[in-house]
């Protein structure tokens, strides 16, 4: 099996450089990968102690981020190598401050596998959530390098749990540890015989949980709510922004809004704009204006979602109706109701506060709409469900703490 596993990387290399021709993302997939080698080669000696740590994109780099920042905290002479195997991910962190040396990771053939460790020399290997790449993880046990997979979360669906997966699941039982999401997870990985599990959370939940020791404070946000109620709608793609603004456009409720969306190209902020029937104002054309009478704000720029946050008192999370939810632990922190699109499975954090209340599912213009009405007509369902989600970051926080106190032993 590994052989075949060996011609299948060759063919979809090969496959990869022939789709870059006319993908533009892929492109970025197949070039950023033929700068890694020669990035270690400049950036690592052969005598510098290192960390490695693998993630698949964005959203593993958040699951990650709390290890990095307690490992440069606590290791401060080792380096600190983050690699990534999406563009999406790799393009907007690349010049992270979070690691010292940031780079793609090679497909999973043997021979860069054996090349990337080489250059890199890891101490400890960390892989957060999902990957599992069997040529790397097979050098990193040849080698006797500790090696932990942190914030992993698993299903009956994945192959390693069928009667065909059993090269994959030799691959996955090459960890010397799993930190998991949840006890399914423990149950699954214990039924393949793979015993060395903690459950300790998602490492995201210290992340989110820290915000609240910051100053969230934004001068324009005060002087845009003015002590209104304030929806604020993070991360919104087209099918979301179709149901706001019929929510806008149609109520005569007093309530102030935040639109944050995805894409802030020109071209689509402008065709928001166009579609608002209300006041409103883009965060880059803010000035010295008065925003008391604006009902609108579309947020423009990025960075400043987080913050904005917490000026909410209903917060809605984008990218649930068909591009994959965006991260609801950001406004839930804040002890808000959160509202989001249909598509929620696979997100455990939203599947766990949907069962629970806290986060609340629509599937339409109307559905929207009678949710905004009976949040409003009853202010005591706002504080009830904002509680939920903020005592779930509460009580599930934790996980960084775990890991790194299994990782003291091993460094």
């Amino acid at each position: 099996m590994r052989f075949i596993y060996h011609i299948l990387i060759d063919i979809v290399w090969f496959g990869l450089h022939v789709v870059a021709l006319f993908n533009a993302k892929i492109k970025l997939f197949v070039r950023g990968r033929k700068q890694t080698f020669s990035i270690l080669e400049d950036k690592l000696h052969p005598t510098d102690k290192t960390i490695w740590m693998h993630v698949a994109s964005l959203g593993e780099f958040e699951q990650g981020l709390p290890i990095l920042e307690r490992l440069r905290a606590q290791y401060p002479n080792h380096k600190l190598v983050l690699s990534f195997f999406s563009p999406s991910g790799y393009e907007v962190k690349k010049n992270t401050t979070a690691a010292d040396v940031v780079v793609y990771l090679p497909m999973d053939s043997l021979s860069n596998a054996k090349r990337f460790l080489k250059l890199v020399h890891p101490e400890l290997a960390i892989f957060v959530k999902y990957e599992v790449w069997p040529n790397y993880l097979h050098q990193l046990k040849k080698s006797n390098t500790p090696t932990i997979l942190i914030s992993a979360i698993f299903s009956k669906r994945q192959i390693y749990f069928k009667r065909y997966g059993g090269f994959m699941r030799k691959s996955l039982q090459k960890f010397d540890a799993y930190f998991v999401q949840d006890d399914d997870s423990k149950k699954l990985l214990d039924s393949i015989g793979i015993t060395k599990v903690q459950v300790g959370g998602d490492t995201r939940l210290d992340r989110v949980s820290e915000i609240l020791e910051r100053n969230n404070r934004l001068d324009f946000m005060d002087r845009f709510k003015n002590n209104q109620l304030c929806l604020v709608a993070g991360s919104t793609w087209p099918e979301d922004e179709s149901i706001l603004i019929d929510y806008i456009n149609r109520t005569e409720e007093r309530l102030k809004f935040v639109i944050a969306p995805h894409q802030i190209k020109p071209a689509h902020v402008a065709k928001i704009t166009a579609a608002l029937q209300k006041p409103s104002i883009c965060y880059s054309a803010l000035g010295d204006q008065n925003l008391k009478e604006i009902d609108v704000m579309i947020i423009d720029t990025i960075g400043l979602l987080t913050k904005i946050y917490s000026y909410a008192n209903i917060a809605y999370v984008g990218g649930g109706f068909a591009t994959g939810l965006h991260n609801t632990m950001e406004p839930a922190v804040f002890g808000v109701p959160i509202i989001i699109g249909p598509q929620f499975e696979g997100f455990k954090e939203a599947e766990d506060l949907v069962r629970e209340g806290g986060i609340v599912p629509v599937s339409s213009k109307d559905s929207f709409s009678n949710l905004m009405n009976d949040f409003l007509t009853h202010p005591t369902t706002l504080q009830s469900k904002g509680k939920i989600n903020s005592d779930y970051i509460n009580s599930n926080k934790g996980a960084s703490d775990l890991i790194m106190k299994y990782i003291s032993k091993v460094l």
